[in-house]
Parts: structure tokens; sequence; C-alpha cells
């Protein structure tokens, strides 16, 4: 075994061959281009450091064991590089490894030590025995593997016959270990990133709600104004009109607006208000619950003793779509807007679907035509100006479910001029049926093979 990751780096005899992972990487495929059928002739430790050099004749093979700089490098007998395990540019380092250039021994901690090239058993216990060591192989779980008792340092030591079966051994537990914790870890991350995206969501809801919920109090101003509005003074900021019951009320108002003017602005802003709270209301009530099964999945991740139990608890939160899509940042480090700043806004429908809607023309364009995917569900209110509503599938439209489109439905009507309509025609097709004709305004699409859906406004 010959590893050179950047803490796991190391060289010993294996009992058991580690697992194919597939198509080898360019360096074994060159390694067996090159040594298959070769005779390893010797091992040499360079200064009797942390460079180990494996002699196939025409070829060497060099260890270099040193931590995050550690590389497994190819030479052959002109001292020229044939293959590494990491390239090495000549901006990160000054002494870098490229193809076919000249190799170059690393520094080593004692240069005037000889290179070791007996590497005997009873040559090597014997110096062991000489320093009051005998030769003991074993490992601490904790502690790795060493080539003397420490039973009495290490409580937990486990004694092995050879020093190769104890590196074995002791790194397979670590990297189990590391393994378990770096999991546990991007798990933990990624459900506090969700957890608390979800918070935000639910209090910008509930903002949404209690903006929705007066309503009533701007339907109450608008129609006073437009009781009074022939009496209203010119370039007003505020006025106090009688109330129904008597009282007065005072009214801010546009001073640039006329009473009307004032009046027609306030009925629309309390239509819009209420056709905004069935939906609102409709998604607060899902984010709470997913917020719920998120607390549930952090707390089952936090107590989780094995990785087994992280991939089960990482593949249902992947099966319910609980986990967020990553926003990437650009080549200079700034993050990315979602959507390239268009106004797309993504809410969660039954059974934790997305489901995505444009808001103005623009946004229905980069939507429609850059954002979804040709089995993708798409939703527009039949015959009427309606935002351009989307349904992902992971190309998969046969399982999803209908309450999902009849939500997706329910928004593009929400999203439209007839929301305040009896029943409104909602036709729904596959993307890729789908087309924007050439010369045509953004956001204006000619679509086939259309079915349709009938929602209440």
């Amino acid at each position: 075994m010959l590893c050179c990751h950047p803490e796991f780096f190391r060289v010993h005899f294996v009992t058991q061959r580690p697992r194919n992972q597939g198509d080898p990487p360019v360096f074994l495929a060159t390694l067996r281009a090159r040594l298959d059928g070769k005779t390893l002739e010797s091992v040499t430790m360079k200064h009797s450091d942390r460079v180990l050099v494996l002699d196939f004749g025409d070829h060497r093979l060099i260890a270099e064991l040193m931590g995050k700089h550690s590389n497994l490098i190819l030479i052959d007998d002109e001292n020229r590089i044939v293959a590494a395990a990491k390239w090495v540019r000549g901006a990160q380092s000054s002494r870098p490894i490229l193809p076919n250039t000249i190799y170059l021994w690393p520094p080593v901690l004692d240069a005037s030590e000889p290179d070791l090239h007996n590497f005997e058993l009873p040559k090597v216990h014997s110096k062991f025995s000489k320093a009051g060591f005998p030769w003991s192989p074993g490992f601490s779980l904790k502690h790795g593997a060493y080539p003397v008792e420490l039973a009495d340092r290490y409580p937990s030591w486990v004694p092995k016959d050879s020093f190769s079966i104890a590196c074995e051994q002791a790194y397979r537990e670590r990297i189990l270990s590391h393994e378990f914790e770096s999991s546990q870890r991007g798990l933990i991350s990624q459900l506090e990133s969700a957890v608390l995206a979800r918070e935000v969501a639910i209090q910008e809801l509930c903002e949404a709600i209690e903006t929705g919920g007066r309503a009533g109090t701007w339907q109450r101003h608008a129609e006073l104004l437009m009781a009074y509005a022939s009496n209203l003074p010119a370039g007003s900021g505020r006025i106090l009109l009688p109330d129904y019951d008597g009282a007065e009320l005072e009214i801010k108002l546009n001073s640039e607006e006329s009473g009307k003017e004032n009046a027609l602005r306030l009925f629309e802003k309390a239509k819009k208000a209420k056709g905004r709270l069935g939906v609102l209301n409709d998604q607060l009530v899902r984010l709470r619950g997913i917020k719920h099964d998120l607390d549930g999945y952090l707390l089952r991740a936090l107590e989780a003793q094995t990785k087994q139990a992280i991939d089960v608890c990482l593949s249902e939160i992947k099966e319910r779509r609980l986990l967020l899509t990553q926003v990437h940042g650009s080549a200079d480090g700034r993050q990315v807007k979602p959507f390239e700043g268009h106004r797309i806004r993504e809410l969660v429908g039954p059974k934790n679907h997305r489901v995505l809607y444009g808001e103005n023309a623009e946004a229905n364009d980069y939507l429609t035509l850059r954002v979804a995917k040709s089995n993708d569900w798409w939703l527009h209110v039949r015959g009427h100006t309606s935002a351009h509503v989307l349904v992902p599938t992971s190309n998969k439209p046969e399982l999803t479910p209908r309450e999902v489109l009849e939500y997706a439905a329910k928004v593009a009507v929400q999203k439209s001029p007839q929301k305040h309509a009896g029943f409104v025609a909602v036709d729904f097709t596959l993307k890729k049926y789908v087309r924007r004709t050439k010369g045509s305004p953004k956001g204006t699409v000619i679509y086939t093979h259309e079915k349709t859906l009938h929602v209440e406004g």
C-alpha cells in the first residue's frame, strides 16, 4: 500500500486489497502500463527520511510522505518525471512536479544521514531492543500503530503479529472514523443552513400575512376616501375623516395624487393583500411542517454514532427533497444571485415539490427558456396573461402527483388578472412543447400537447 493522502499518507504491506473504485485514475493507468511485468530490484529510504524509492530498473517510483505535500512520482532512467499522483505548478511551489521535467529531490531533515537499504527484520528488531523497546507491534484506536508495545500508556491497545497489520487495521479504523465525522459535519452543516433558511422564510411569510391582514383597514380607508373625494384638499399628506362609527380616522395620502386616485390605490392594495392570503397561509403551514421535520433530522444527525446512520438519514432527506439547492460562487469568489437576478420565486408545494414562477415578463422568459428542462411541467392560465409556472421533475414527469400540478395551477391563477373569476382554466404541458416564436416579446410563447385543469379563482 502506497498512499499520498494529505492526512493518511503511508507505506505498508496489506492483507486485503482495497476495493476497485471503477475506472483507474491516469496515474494508476500509467503505472500499470510502465511497470506491469517488471521486477522490484531494490527499496531505498532516502537519507533515512520520509522519501521511499522503489527501483524497477528503467523506472523508479518515489513515495514522498510529507503531510499535505505527500506525492507519488514515477521517473524514467533519465530522471525525468513520467507521471505523478499530483501535479504541482511552478506558481504553487519552488519545486514543481510537471511532466517530462527533471525530478528534484525534496528537502530532508538531515542530509548527512545515509540512505537506508536494509529492511531485514532481525536488524530492525535489534535496533529497537538496544534502545530498550522490544519489538512488539500493535495499535490504539485513538493513537494509531506503533512497532513497540504501549499497553501501559494506551488502555485500548491491540497487539498484532506484524507492524504492517497494525498499520493496516489502525488506518482502516481511522479512515472509517474520518469518513463518519466528515459526513456528519457535512450533513449537520446542510441541515443547519436549511433550518435557518426556513426560519427566515417563515418570518417573511408571517410579515406578509400580517400585511395581508390589514386589507380590511385599507378597504375601509379607500371607501371613506371615495365617499369624500370631492371634498379633499389637494396636496395633503394626511386627512381626518369620520369613520362609520362617527369617530375621526386619520388616513395617510400620497400628496401627488387626487382623492380618487388615493382611494383606487388603496382598493388595489387591499385586493392584492386579500388575494395572497390563501396561498401565503398554505405556504406557512407547509414551511412550518418542513422545519419541524428538518429539526428532527438535525437531532438524528447530532446523535448518530456511525456513518451508516448518517447515510440512512441523508437518503431519507434527499428522497423527501428537504435540502436546499446550493448557490454557487463566481470565479472571482463573489456570490452569484440565483437565476441571474431575475425575479423568479420558489415555493414548496405538496410533498416538498418545488414550484417556481416568474414575477414579470423577463423573469417568465428566463424561467421558461433558461431554467426549465425538457421534461419539467409548465403551466399558464389559458387565454389570459399570467405568470409562467414551472414544476421541476428530475426528468420523471410521470411521477409528479396531481395535487402538485393543482397547487401549481392555483399559483398561476393567483398570479394572473383572472384570480377573482369563478373557475379558471389552466393549461399544463411539458416544457419541450413550449417555444417562443422569433420576434415575439419576452414572456410570450406558444405551446402544444396541453391538458387543462380548472381552478377556482
